[in-house]
């Protein structure tokens, strides 16, 4: 079976954001690849945190991930830092990535520009990502857009290890391929910006109904709509219609459409249906959520198993790695 390796950052609870851009996409994933889902706390380290907030947060994200429905039965879900083989094999990768493939990375540059002192941990970022791929051989890595050059460094680092330490047509290690969520980016509440709990923008995943239609209720529609009888172009409903058409039925998402353009619905009859249609998916995930923040064994449990899973894998590689380069 295929294998695929995919990676969060413990942000706490998720967002919907998070939810249809990613772990949907890993649930429906995990049946058809031995698939292997991390919590990148390594990751999350390169900005200012408290230690003890970032293990809230780890904690709350494993149980957003299991409750999504994200099964040990099918998948390893397991903690990054517990399997130290991620930090071994990104060391070894430092020493054969050239330096202008980091600082040509989008995201470095846009982040190193707002800051007034860049850590190495931020250029490197992309190494221990490339690092925690390939040390289990991924073959598929489910990603968003955002993600893809990120990702074409890994296949650059795995084609420049394999050229100085695997023999002539037999590569060690795989160049792994996206795999696109089918959700797009979900747009924040703010009607302008990717959904981010920095920017204060999402829904989270495990918020009541109540909490969720506060939020959604003012949320950014079609600013060509200025009265109910105006009619919209769903297009230019960026949050809204979008959700629309990750939570809500092909039939409702039709008559949203229909009813937006023709003025027949206001932008508040809009945002009911779509509350009705997320609690009608959420709200088992919020149970279950519940159940296992009562019974934190089962997360331990979880999380423990995945880990000794993503160890043995990982051992094996590094056990590999350090023959072909003369380590061992």
């Amino acid at each position: 079976m295929p294998r695929i390796f995919s990676g969060i950052q413990p942000s706490g609870e998720l967002h919907i954001g998070n939810y249809l851009g990613a772990v949907k996409n890993w649930v429906a994933l995990q049946t058809q690849y031995e698939s292997l889902f991390c919590i990148v706390d390594y990751h999350a380290i390169i900005a200012s945190y408290a230690p003890d907030d970032l293990r809230r947060r780890t904690r709350e994200m494993a149980v957003s991930l299991l409750a999504a429905g994200i099964d040990p039965n099918h998948c390893a879900l397991f903690v990054q830092s517990r399997v130290p083989e991620h930090t071994e094999l990104q060391w070894i990768f430092n020493t054969i990535t050239p330096l202008g493939e980091l600082e040509r990375q989008v995201a470095f540059k846009e982040k190193a520009a707002r800051q007034e002192q860049v850590m190495a941990g931020l250029l490197n970022y992309p190494v221990l990502q490339a690092a925690d791929i390939l040390l289990y051989l991924a073959d598929r890595v489910p990603v968003g857009e955002d993600q893809v050059q990120h990702l074409e460094l890994s296949r650059v680092i795995a084609r420049n290890w394999n050229s100085r330490f695997a023999p002539e047509g037999d590569p060690y290690f795989p160049e792994p391929q996206a795999t696109l969520t089918p959700t797009r980016r979900i747009v924040g509440l703010d009607g302008n910006t990717k959904m981010s709990k920095s920017l204060n923008n999402t829904i989270g995943l495990l918020e009541s109904p109540d909490e969720i239609w506060a939020k959604l209720r003012p949320a950014v529609t079609d600013p060509a709509r200025v009265k109910k009888t105006d009619p919209g172009n769903p297009d230019h409903c960026r949050t809204v219609f979008e959700l629309h058409k990750a939570f809500s039925p092909p039939a409702t998402v039709a008559e949203v459409e229909a009813n937006c353009r023709s003025a027949g619905w206001g932008c508040v009859d809009c945002k009911k249906a779509l509350h009705e249609h997320m609690n009608a998916e959420l709200t088992p995930i919020r149970i279950r959520a519940q159940a296992l923040a009562e019974q934190p064994s089962l997360v331990d449990a979880a999380l423990d198993a995945g880990a000794e899973k993503a160890r043995t894998t990982a051992r094996q590689t590094m056990k590999h790695v350090k023959e072909r380069m003369g380590l061992a």
